[in-house]
C-alpha cells in the first residue's frame, strides 16, 4: 500500500554490497555488487579486500537501487543498515554510508542485526511471519536455531554451532574436492549426480550423550575431518575420488542434522512454522528434505527464493520495515558497529 513506509536497507557485513528498497512487504529494488571473485583465489573472504570493495561499490549500488525502485533518497522514510555481526571493516563502510545518507536526507536510521534480517527477508515472499516461529539460520559464518517470539524486539537462541558453521564446512569440503569457492553451489551441483548413501559420514552431536548437552547445537568440524580422511585414503591407494558421491554423502549428512534438529525444536516447542534463512538455505537438498520431513509433522516450512537467501540489502530493508511498523525507535546517529553482535540484539 502506498501509505506504508518506504525503507532502504544497506548490507555490507561480508563480501556482498547490497542496497534494497521495500514498501511494507513489497520488494521494489534489490541491487547487489559482489566481491566474491576477488576472494576466490584465496579460498575464502579476505577482510581488507572486502572492505575496499564495499568502498568502491556502495555509491553506484545505491544509485542502481534508487533507479530500479523509481524513487529518490528524499522519498525514503527510513534507512536500515547492518550493524553486526560481520567483518569489522566491512560493517564500518555500510554504517558510515547509512549515517551519511541519513544526515544528508534528514532521515532516521536503524542499525540492525544481520541474522535477524535473514529471518525478516522471508516476509517479502510469504507475507507476515507467524509468531512464534522457529528459525534455522545457516550460512558461512553461522548455524543457529532461534525461537522467534517477536522479531522486532527479541528472539530466544536455542542452539548454535560450536565449531565450523555449515557454510564453512561446505567451503572446506569443496576445496578438498578441487571445487571452486564458494563451495556451497558447486557441491550442490555435483551432488545431484551422486549417491547420498554411498558413504556413511558422521552426523555431529546426534549421539545420545551429545544430545543431552547439545540438543540444538551443531558441529561440522568432525564431518569435515571425516571427509578429508576418506578422500586422502582413496588418494593414497591410487584410486579415483568419486566427487559426486562424496559431495552427495557430505551434503546429506549436513542437511540431515540441520533438518532433524530444527524439526525437533518445532515439535518440542509446539511451533507450526519453520523459517530457513542464510546462504546455505539456497541448497536444493536442504530445501527438499525440510519440506518432505516437515510435512509428516504438519509443520510449514518457509524458505525465501535462493536469491534472497544470500546476503542482500532487501533483507535489511525488510527488517527495517518490520521495526518501523512495530513502533521501534530509530538508532542514534552515533550508532556503533558490533562484529560479534548477539542474536538477542535486533537493533541498536
Amino acid at each position: 500500500m502506498a501509505d506504508e513506509p518506504l525503507i532502504l536497507g544497506i548490507e555490507t557485513s561480508c563480501d556482498e554490497t547490497g542496497v534494497g528498497i521495500v514498501r511494507g512487504h513489497t520488494l521494489l529494488a534489490d541491487a547487489l555488487a559482489s566481491s566474491v571473485e576477488q576472494h576466490a583465489r584465496f579460498g575464502g573472504v579476505v577482510p581488507e579486500v572486502a572492505s575496499r570493495a564495499h568502498l568502491e561499490a556502495i555509491v553506484p549500488t545505491m544509485q542502481r537501487a534508487l533507479t530500479e525502485a523509481g524513487v529518490t533518497l528524499a522519498d525514503i522514510d527510513a534507512i536500515a543498515v547492518t550493524a553486526g555481526p560481520g567483518l569489522a571493516g566491512a560493517l564500518l563502510v555500510g554504517v558510515a554510508a547509512a549515517k551519511g545518507y541519513a544526515v544528508a536526507a534528514e532521515k532516521p536510521v536503524y542499525g540492525v542485526n544481520h541474522l535477524a534480517a535473514h529471518v525478516a527477508v522471508d516476509t517479502l515472499e510469504h507475507g507476515p511471519l507467524p509468531e512464534p516461529a522457529v528459525a534455522l539460520l545457516v550460512s558461512g559464518g553461522h548455524s543457529s536455531l532461534l525461537l522467534v517470539d517477536d522479531l522486532a524486539r527479541g528472539v530466544t537462541p536455542l542452539g548454535a554451532t560450536i565449531d565450523d558453521a555449515a557454510g564453512e564446512a561446505f567451503d572446506k569440503v569443496a576445496r578438498l574436492l578441487g571445487l571452486p569457492f564458494p563451495g556451497g553451489p558447486y557441491i550442490d551441483r555435483e551432488a545431484r549426480a551422486g549417491d547420498p548413501a554411498a558413504i556413511a559420514f558422521p552426523r555431529g552431536l546426534t549421539a545420545a550423550k551429545d544430545l543431552a548437552a547439545h540438543r540444538y547445537d551443531f558441529s561440522f568440524s568432525g564431518l569435515k575431518t571425516a571427509v578429508a580422511r576418506w578422500v586422502e585414503a582413496r588418494q593414497r591407494a591410487g584410486e579415483p575420488v568419486p566427487v559426486a558421491d562424496v559431495a552427495a554423502s557430505f551434503q546429506e549428512a549436513v542437511c540431515d542434522v540441520l533438518v532433524g534438529k530444527a524439526l525437533d525444536a518445532c515439535r518440542t516447542n509446539g511451533i507450526e512454522t519453520l523459517v530457513i534463512g542464510g546462504g546455505v538455505a539456497a541448497n536444493s537438498r536442504l530445501r527438499a528434505m525440510a519440506e518432505q520431513r516437515a510435512a509428516r509433522h504438519g509443520i510449514r516450512v518457509r524458505v525465501p527464493r535462493p536469491g534472497l537467501c544470500t546476503d542482500n540489502g532487501a533483507m535489511v530493508a525488510a527488517l527495517g520495515a518490520h521495526l518501523v511498523a512495530s513502533g521501534v525507535a530509530p538508532s542514534r546517529l552515533d550508532l556503533p558497529t558490533d562484529s560479534a553482535m548477539p542474536l538477542t540484539t535486533i537493533s541498536v
